[in-house]
C-alpha cells in the first residue's frame, strides 16, 4: 500500500470528566492509524476538542472562570485531554481545538457560504432543546418526553435563529444511506432512515441567541453558530479548508473514515453530508458508528456516577494491556459490558497465559540450551514433523486473515486470528517437548534449534501484527528476540524472514499474571482515593435563603460558658457531657455530639459559646440544657467540626450581642 488515509475520531466535548468510554473510540482510531502506517499508507489521524456551547458556558460560570479558562484547563491542564492521549500512546498527527483562531474564521466563512447559496435562512426556533447533547428535538422525537440520546430532561426553547435547509437534502441523504456503504454497521442505517428521514426531515436550527460562548455569525453578531455546525466542520478546517493554517485539504479530503459513537451517528450521517452537499464538497467515504461501553447495563456517564477512570486502569494494569482489552473483548460495532473482572481475566488469559507464556518459554529455552543464539541451519530441518508444517502454515496465512478483518474495522476479529496462532504455537511447544529433546543434544540439537526458531519466528510475526494495539510491549518483544527495525515491518511478516544467529535474551515478564481478588481490592482502593482527591478542598453548607426577623433572632440567648468538666456518655459513640459555668452560680449540663472530633480532657478549661434558653431535652437518659455553638464544613469528603472558642479573658455569663 502507498495510498493516503485520513481517519478521524470525534473531537471531545470538554465539559465532563474523561472516562474509559472516551478512551475506547480514540484508542480504536489510533490502532487503525497505526495499522495503516504499518501497511505503508500516508496517514493523517485527527483528533481534538469541541469547545463551544451553552453547556460549557454554564459550567464555566459555575466554576467562576471564563469559558476559555475552563476549556484550557480541561484540554491543556494536568490529567486533561492531551495528557490522557499522551498516556494512552495516541499517535494523532494533528490536534484541533474549535477555539483555534484559524478554525473560528473558517467557520464564519462556511456559514456565510451556505447562507449565500440559499441553504441558511432566518426564522424563529420554538421546540425542545437538550443542553447536555446540544441537540434540538421535535415533540415526536422525544422518548417519554426526554432526549432520545441521553435520556435527560429537555427544555422549551424559543428564540430568533437561522435555519439550515436540511429537508432539501432528505432524498439524497436517504439514497446515500440505503444504496451505499457510507454508514456502517448496517443496523445504523435503519435507525437513521426510519427514525429521522422517513418521519420527515425538518430544517435544522443552526444559530443561537440565548448565550454567547460560540463562534459569532459575522454578518449578524447577535447570533452564534450552532455547536454541531462548528464541530463537524473541524474535519475540513483542520486540513486547511477556508484558512491558511494548513494546506492538506486537496491531499487528504475526502476522509476515509470517521469513527464515531453511535449517539452522534445522526449528526455525522445526516447533517454532515448535507452540509458538504451544500458546500459542493466530496463526502467522506465512510462513517463507522461504534457501540458504547456499558457499566451495570447503562452507558458510562459522569451524571450517572458510573465513570471508570482510564488513568487508574492504565496505571494499575499498563497502557498496552488496557488498549488491548478494549479492542479484544468488544466487537467494535456493538455495545460491550465493561467490568474490572473482565479486564483482569482478559489480561490473564490472553496476555499472561498465551502471549506471555509463548515468549517467556521460548526465550528462556533459547538462552538455556543455546546461550541465547541459535546455531546456523536452524531455519531448516532434515526430518520435519507434520506439526512443523501445520504451525508454519497457520502463521503464513495469518497476515492475510488479519488484514481482511482490519480493513473491515473488525479489530476484535483480527486479534482473534492472532491469538489462534499463539495458542497453536503453545501447543507446538508441548508437541515437541523441547526439554526432552535437550536431554540428548548430540542427537536432537538440530531438531531443538529448528523448533525454537519456528517459535521465535511465530512470536515475531505475531508481534508485528499486534504492534498497532500494543506498541510499547511489542517493542520489548522484538528486543527480547533480537529483531531489529527491518524485522518489525509488514513486509517482513513472512515466515522464514528472520535470519539465523540473532541474539535472544529473556527479559522482563511483559504481562505478569494478576491475582483477581488482590487486583480488584487494589483497584477499589485506588478509585476511592481518586474520588476523594477530586473532591473540593473545602465545602460549606449552603446559606439559608429564608429571612429571620430581628425580634425572633433576639429571643436566642447566646452566653459565654467555661468548661468545668467533660466526660464521655456511656453507651454512646457521639455524645460528650459538659459541666459548664454559665455565670449564674449553678452548673449547667449540656450534651453535645462531638466525640468524634474532640477528646473530653482537651476541652476542660476552654471558653465556649452556648445558647442557654433552649427547652431541656433528654439524650441517653441525661438532660441537656442548651446547645454549644460550632462551625462545620466538609474537607476532601470528610466532615469537620470546630467548637467556637473565645478568649479566656471573657467572663462566664457574658452575653453575645
Amino acid at each position: 500500500m502507498s495510498e493516503k488515509f485520513y481517519i478521524t475520531t470525534p473531537i471531545y466535548y470538554p465539559s465532563d470528566k474523561l472516562h474509559i468510554g472516551h478512551t475506547y473510540c480514540t484508542v480504536a482510531t489510533d490502532v487503525m492509524a497505526r495499522y495503516k502506517r504499518l501497511r505503508g499508507c500516508d496517514v493523517m489521524f485527527l483528533t481534538g476538542t469541541d469547545e463551544h456551547g451553552q453547556k460549557i458556558e454554564d459550567k464555566a460560570k459555575e466554576a467562576g472562570v471564563s469559558p476559555k479558562e475552563f476549556v484550557d484547563n480541561i484540554v491543556e491542564g494536568p490529567r486533561g485531554v492531551k495528557d490522557l492521549w499522551k498516556l494512552m500512546n495516541i499517535s494523532n498527527d494533528r490536534f484541533i481545538r474549535t477555539t483555534d483562531d484559524y478554525h473560528v474564521s473558517a467557520i464564519q466563512k462556511i456559514f456565510r457560504k451556505m447562507y449565500e447559496n440559499g441553504d441558511i435562512y432566518k426564522g424563529v426556533y420554538k421546540g425542545k432543546y437538550c443542553k447536555p447533547c446540544e441537540s434540538f428535538w421535535t415533540e415526536s422525537q422525544l422518548v417519554d418526553g426526554k432526549c432520545p440520546d441521553c435520556g435527560r430532561e429537555v427544555q422549551d426553547a424559543e428564540e430568533e435563529a437561522y435555519f439550515f435547509r436540511l429537508s432539501k437534502y432528505a432524498g439524497r441523504i436517504q439514497d446515500l444511506l440505503e444504496n451505499t456503504d457510507f454508514l456502517e454497521p448496517r443496523s445504523r442505517v435503519h435507525e437513521m432512515v426510519n427514525n429521522f428521514i422517513k418521519p420527515g426531515l425538518e430544517d435544522l436550527c443552526v444559530s443561537r441567541t440565548s448565550f454567547t460562548w460560540g463562534i459569532p455569525v459575522d454578518f449578524d453578531p447577535g447570533h452564534v453558530v450552532y455547536v454541531w455546525v462548528d464541530a463537524l466542520s473541524n474535519y475540513i478546517t483542520a486540513l486547511g479548508f477556508d484558512n491558511d493554517r494548513y494546506d492538506d485539504f486537496e491531499k487528504y479530503w475526502p476522509a476515509d473514515v470517521h469513527f464515531v459513537g453511535k449517539e452522534i451517528v445522526r449528526f455525522h450521517s445526516i447533517i454532515w453530508p448535507a452540509m458538504l452537499m451544500s458546500l459542493g464538497l466530496p463526502l467522506p467515504k465512510k462513517v463507522f458508528g461504534h457501540g458504547w461501553l456499558l457499566l451495570d447495563g447503562g452507558k458510562m456517564s459522569k451524571s450517572k456516577g458510573n465513570v471508570v477512570d482510564p488513568y487508574i486502569l492504565a496505571e494499575m494494569f499498563g497502557v498496552d494491556a488496557l488498549r488491548f482489552f478494549l479492542l479484544r473483548t468488544f466487537p467494535f460495532g456493538s455495545d460491550g459490558n465493561f467490568s474490572n473482572e473482565l479486564l483482569i481475566q482478559t489480561i490473564n488469559t490472553d496476555l499472561a497465559n498465551d502471549l506471555g507464556n509463548l515468549l517467556s518459554r521460548t526465550t528462556a529455552m533459547t538462552e538455556k540450551y543455546f546461550g541465547g543464539r541459535l546455531p546456523d541451519g536452524c531455519r531448516s530441518c532434515a526430518a520435519p514433523e507434520s506439526f512443523d508444517a501445520e504451525l508454519t502454515g497457520v502463521v503464513s496465512a495469518l497476515p492475510e486473515r488479519y488484514a481482511s478483518a482490519m480493513e473491515s474495522y473488525a479489530m476484535h476479529k483480527a486479534l482473534d486470528e492472532v491469538f489462534k496462532v499463539i495458542q497453536r504455537a503453545n501447543k507446538y511447544i508441548d508437541e515437541n517437548a523441547p526439554w526432552a529433546l535437550a536431554k540428548d543434544m548430540e542427537a536432537n540439537g538440530a531438531r531443538l534449534a529448528h523448533v525454537l526458531y519456528n517459535l521465535l519466528e511465530t512470536a515475531r510475526i505475531c508481534g508485528v501484527l499486534l504492534s498497532p494495539f500494543m506498541p510499547e510491549s511489542c517493542g520489548k518483544l522484538f528486543d527480547q528476540i533480537g529483531a531489529g527495525d527491518s524485522l518489525r515491518t509488514w513486509d517482513s511478516a513472512v515466515f522464514g524472514s528472520m535470519p539465523e544467529g540473532l541474539k535472544v535474551s529473556k527479559g522482563e515478564n511483559l504481562f505478569p499474571r494478576i491475582d483477581m481478588e488482590k487486583g480488584l481490592a487494589e483497584l477499589e482502593a485506588a478509585e476511592a482515593a481518586a474520588k476523594k482527591a477530586a473532591l473540593p478542598d473545602v465545602e460549606f453548607e449552603p446559606q439559608l435563603t429564608e429571612n429571620v426577623d430581628f425580634d425572633t433572632f433576639c429571643k436566642s440567648d447566646f452566653r459565654v460558658v467555661k468548661v468545668k468538666d467533660c466526660q464521655p456518655v456511656k453507651k454512646s459513640n457521639k455524645l460528650l457531657r459538659f459541666t459548664l459555668d454559665d455565670g449564674t452560680g449553678t452548673d449547667r449540663q449540656i450534651l453535645s455530639g462531638i466525640a468524634m472530633w474532640y477528646k473530653p480532657e482537651e476541652l476542660i478549661g476552654k471558653t465556649l459559646v452556648a445558647i442557654v434558653n433552649l427547652p431541656a431535652r433528654k439524650m441517653m437518659g441525661l438532660e441537656s440544657n442548651g446547645m454549644l455553638l460550632s462551625a462545620i464544613h466538609t474537607e476532601k469528603g470528610e466532615e469537620k467540626l470546630n467548637l467556637i472558642m473565645l478568649s479566656d479573658s471573657i467572663p462566664a455569663g457574658a452575653k453575645l450581642c
